[in-house]
């Protein structure tokens, strides 16, 4: 990083069968294995705090890429993100699926703000090269 902007910080006890508390208390969220993982899926779990921080991420990277080309995204912009776990040859990996909601706008500009969003966040920039990512203009 050229220059620190922000740090979260969260302090997590008992990994997928715990808690994690933000520093601010804004986030205090119990953690529990999924079902299919062999918990009790009575809490949330890292593919989804993975999910909904990439998702906003995007839709944050989309409004920078909008405002920066003087265009105006939708009010009811969203994203529906999926995030996969499951074995590999080495342990245990993640792909991620989203689909970006862009109501009302003309699809080529839109697909051109997904595609520059894609090159300016931060997940994007953290996972590229290293898990599947497949972005999809709902």
């Amino acid at each position: 990083l050229e220059k620190v902007i922000y740090t979260a910080k969260v302090h997590t006890t008992g990994g997928r069968d715990g808690r994690a508390v933000s520093d601010d208390k804004y986030l205090q969220i119990d953690l529990a294995a999924p079902i299919a993982l062999g918990g009790n899926g009575k809490g949330s779990n890292p593919e989804q705090l993975f999910a909904s921080g990439y998702s906003a991420c995007f839709l944050g990277a989309l409004k920078a890429v909008a405002d920066k080309k003087k265009v105006k995204l939708p009010d009811d912009r969203s994203i529906d993100a999926e995030v996969d776990i499951g074995p590999t040859s080495h342990g245990f990996g993640i792909a991620v699926r989203m689909t970006v909601h862009l109501p009302g706008m003309e699809r080529a500009q839109a697909q051109a703000l997904v595609d520059a969003a894609h090159q300016v966040c931060p997940y994007s920039n953290a996972t590229r090269g290293n898990i599947p990512v497949e972005l999809t203009l709902a």
